[in-house]
């Protein structure tokens, strides 16, 4: 295998087909299915399963990807330290963020990159927090901010902060300014599925009661659960500034857990076990202080600084 047929292979693995690839890489379809016919005979083994909707990698084909990543990224950063070592850091760097955090942090950390860093290129992908980490493993993301610490080997994390969650009710119901968990027992709860982060927290939080949580509806989209909210079919428990605009419009009434409250954290991963670009540093660095700039100012509302140190990748 030479570094062209990894790139290829793995531009047809992610996107999930040969004809897409091809677009993406402007090289024509053919060509980029002999180089997959070609690898699958030097290796002796099925690389990819071809089917009308597309492609899709066999274990074998798994483990090359995770592989050429590695191999990709490494040459990556050989190439940027090389060019770069006497200037600005350069490259792109591949965010992963939950929904509720991008909506704060995602602008914010675009403009300080672009103006300290114009020579980096930021893409920041959004999805659910257990997705992320899922990609954060693979490679597919340099870092990601997560709502649980990451535990599989040769990933670091650390807590940014922690923020407040609440309880939100239509704006009709008489909501009282403080409650207990112990009081929400029979409240018709509208969360998250069972692999969402903050369904395990509340989860936890009635278990420790002795109890679950009455769960009518389950809907993996902040957006639509407090659509279902203020339509009166449910209350819920998300972050406080999550539902901060909805509060300030009529839309939906609070309640503050009573103490100690629930709060969940948020932690900035990034890999461990491998050296990172100047680029991946210089973001990881960046990223900390647009957090700290944000929760000084109040942007980032019920939330609080974490006092545990920054751990930086090794270089």
């Amino acid at each position: 295998m030479d570094l062209r047929q990894m790139r290829y292979f793995l531009a047809i693995a992610e996107a999930g087909s040969i004809t897409r690839a091809a677009e993406h890489l402007g090289v024509a379809q053919p060509a980029l299915s002999l180089h997959v016919k070609t690898m699958e005979e030097a290796l002796e083994t099925q690389l990819l399963i071809r089917s009308k909707s597309g492609v899709t990698p066999t274990e074998a084909g798994r483990l090359l990807m995770q592989r050429a990543r590695t191999i990709l990224d490494d040459l990556a950063r050989t190439e940027d330290d090389i060019r770069t070592l006497d200037a600005d850091p350069m490259g792109e760097v591949r965010i992963g963020l939950p929904g509720t955090i991008s909506n704060i942090i995602a602008l914010p950390l675009i403009a300080a990159a672009r103006d300290r860093y114009p020579r980096i290129r930021l893409n920041i992908t959004e999805a659910m927090s257990g997705f992320i980490a899922d990609w954060l493993e693979d490679g597919q993301v340099d870092l990601a901010v997560l709502y649980e610490p990451s535990r599989p080997p040769g990933i670091a994390s650390h807590q940014l902060l922690e923020e407040e969650l609440v309880v939100l009710w239509s704006a009709q119901t008489e909501a009282p300014e403080i409650i207990s968990l112990a009081d929400m027992l029979d409240v018709p709860l509208i969360l998250p599925s069972g692999p969402h982060g903050l369904r395990a927290l509340v989860e936890q939080a009635f278990v420790t009661l002795g109890n679950r949580p009455k769960v009518v509806m389950e809907i993996d989209s902040y957006a639509n659960i407090k659509r279902l909210v203020a339509a009166g079919y449910g209350g819920s428990i998300l972050p406080l500034h999550s539902v901060l605009p909805e509060t300030l419009d009529g839309t939906l009434v609070i309640s503050r857990i009573a103490a100690p409250g629930l709060k969940r954290g948020a932690w900035l991963a990034h890999p461990a076990g491998r050296p990172a670009t100047r680029a991946k540093e210089a973001v990881l660095e960046l990223t900390v202080e647009v957090v700290k700039a944000l929760l000084e100012s109040g942007t980032w509302a019920g939330a609080q600084r974490s006092t545990r140190p920054v751990k930086r990748p090794r270089s």
